[in-house]
């Protein structure tokens, strides 16, 4: 067998609302989450030869680790396991774009692609159902992104209801220095006594509408509650100047440290974006990327 070589694109997400319902008997939170993908991606080159089942994995970000730390490798090895694959070696190289600890689901997406690539190169035949089984053991966002697009992701994040495209739009992205270790904010979360809620319902509806400004201002994530004053003056006031550069309303995604706003167009947002980067290092446009299709 010479070896295989295929390319994946693996999208972040965004985070248009985001509850937590409480703890559940199994240690995990019962999450309510309006999720979608974006058109910001990492490239994901996946190479299969024969061999003895040895997996390598190597990104352009030298503090990113190459071993099972690293999602990407994770998923492999998930993959290579769960069909009892012996015979082939992977190798898998990682070029970021989405950037690292956002909140934007990069190791996630990473590892989903992988799944995705191994499927179409080794022909396993697969079901976006059986990869999204596979990625559930890799992360609790890595399912959302073997497929990716508008969807309502419920329990530990793992169940989805796919629904239809957000109104037409863009985001602009920025990126504070810091981020946030998640099991802490977890931690934090659950001694906070919160004071609002995201409006779900009315986000489903405003979606199903096709109402972007009653989707854009019910954006709303329960996290930025449990932030420390200094962490929550910085989310605050970068969705602050998302809102005087003109977006439709702001939030930050997943938990943290990214904050996005919604423009109405493409134009808009690159603008914002320009004004932005003049005070944040790391700033970003995307577009909503659709679901995949099999």
């Amino acid at each position: 067998m010479l070896t295989q070589t295929i390319r994946e694109k693996a999208y972040g997400k965004l985070n248009l609302s985001l509850d937590v319902l409480g703890k559940r008997d199994d240690g995990y939170h019962e999450m309510l989450m309006l999720m979608q993908s974006v058109s910001l991606c990492d490239e994901v080159i996946i190479s299969v030869s024969e061999g003895d089942g040895k997996i390598g994995a190597s990104t352009n970000k030298a503090y990113i680790p190459n071993t099972e730390k690293n999602l990407g490798f994770k998923a492999a090895k998930v993959f290579m396991t769960e069909l009892n694959i012996k015979n082939r070696d992977v190798t898998i190289s990682i070029k970021k774009r989405v950037p690292v600890c956002a909140g934007m689901g990069g190791g996630s997406s990473d590892a989903a692609a992988v799944i995705r690539g191994l499927n179409r190169v080794m022909k396993t035949g697969l079901s976006f159902e059986d990869m999204r089984t596979l990625a559930g053991k890799v992360g609790s966002d890595a399912p959302f992104c073997v497929q990716g697009g508008t969807a309502l992701a419920s329990g530990r994040g793992t169940e989805f209801t796919v629904l239809e495209p957000i109104p037409s739009c863009a985001f602009a992205i920025v990126k504070p220095r810091f981020s946030i270790s998640t099991p802490a904010l977890f931690s934090k979360l659950d001694s906070v006594k919160l004071r609002a809620r995201p409006d779900t319902e009315g986000m489903l509806v405003a979606i199903r509408e096709g109402d972007l400004y009653g989707m854009a201002r019910r954006c709303f994530n329960v996290f930025e509650a449990a932030l420390s004053p200094r962490e929550r003056d910085t989310v605050e006031k970068a969705k602050g100047s998302l809102v005087n550069l003109g977006a439709l309303g702001a939030s930050m995604t997943g938990t943290g440290s990214a904050v996005y706003g919604i423009f109405r167009t493409e134009s808009e947002a690159y603008a914002a974006e320009k004004e932005l980067s003049r005070v944040f290092r790391e700033c970003y446009v995307a577009r909503p990327a659709p679901a995949l299709t099999e």
